[in-house]
């Protein structure tokens, strides 16, 4: 399998419609927004999806939701154990047959911390992973529509009475276009064993990165992929840095002061950088 012999930046732009693309706990599930109400999804969230699609095309996953296990281990020492066991004591060996065994270790890293039977006999064996991703944000301030919804079923007893309804709330971002940034470095692909195809798998993964997500709070057609634009550099170090790279994707309103409702009220253009010009792809 061939090695990652260049450096590849890449920026995934989307779109939210009457969803909550990414819940926040601390504020009662409300989408989560930046103090100048700038839409946000994690970076948490979004390897959580981008796993979810590697799964469904067949890869080995580390770190597998609840949902979506395709084993009976049902956390992440049992599954490690499965694997790991005979070579805990050997970090090199661990970090070997955990990059070559799951695509999300190799891809993103991983911390394998276990405590041992004496003192001083844990085992804590980090892996850096070369793929990193941002947190996405909106183009410009959100506006959070809050509904109250209402239960008036029995849950419980034989039926025959009918419960009071429970008052409960749902929170959706009316529209949104987001963007989000990252890169894959080759000097630490080296050391994980991440493979030009693995980058081939990410790239799939990010432009069909909303397929088979749909939920009660992120209804079918609510999020979708506008464009998916990926830099190969010409060499492991690259051309120019991240930040320049990122920078050259330029996203504008096309009308200052009006409210934006669709992802065609943007320009989105890309500044041109010499010998650079980024893959355009579209879902």
């Amino acid at each position: 399998m061939a090695g990652l012999e260049k450096k590849i930046d890449f920026a995934l732009v989307f779109c939210v419609k009457n969803a909550n693309p990414n819940g926040d706990p601390l504020s009662g599930n409300m989408p989560r927004v930046t103090i100048d109400s700038i839409g946000e999804l994690s970076d948490v969230c979004l390897k959580r999806k981008i796993r979810d699609r590697l799964q469904e095309a067949g890869e080995s996953i580390f770190v597998q939701s609840d949902d979506n296990r395709k084993d009976d281990y049902k956390t992440l020492k049992d599954r490690a154990d499965s694997v790991l066991k005979d070579v805990m004591k050997d970090a090199k060996k661990l970090t070997e047959k955990a990059c070559k065994t799951w695509i999300d270790v190799r891809a993103f890293g991983q911390l394998f911390a276990y405590k041992g039977e004496g003192k001083g006999s844990g085992v804590s064996v980090g892996i850096r992973g070369p793929v990193s991703i941002q947190s996405a944000f909106s183009q410009d301030p959100v506006n959070i529509t809050s509904i109250q919804i209402t239960k008036s079923v029995s849950g419980e007893g034989d039926g025959s009475k009918k419960a009071s309804d429970t008052m409960g709330m749902k929170h959706r971002v009316d529209f949104g276009l987001y963007a989000t940034y990252g890169s894959i470095n080759p000097q630490l692909a080296e050391k994980t064993g991440f493979s030009h195809a693995d980058a081939q798998k990410i790239k799939q993964a990010l432009l069909h990165i909303f397929d088979n997500d749909a939920s009660s709070a992120r209804p079918e057609g609510s999020m979708e992929v506008i464009q998916l634009y990926w830099w190969e550099h010409s060499s492991k170090s690259g051309q120019y840095s991240s930040a320049k790279v990122h920078r050259s994707l330029d996203i504008k309103p096309k009308k200052k002061g009006e409210r934006v409702k669709s992802a065609d009220d943007y320009d989105i253009k890309i500044s041109p950088l010499a010998g650079l010009a980024p893959e355009i792809l579209a879902y």
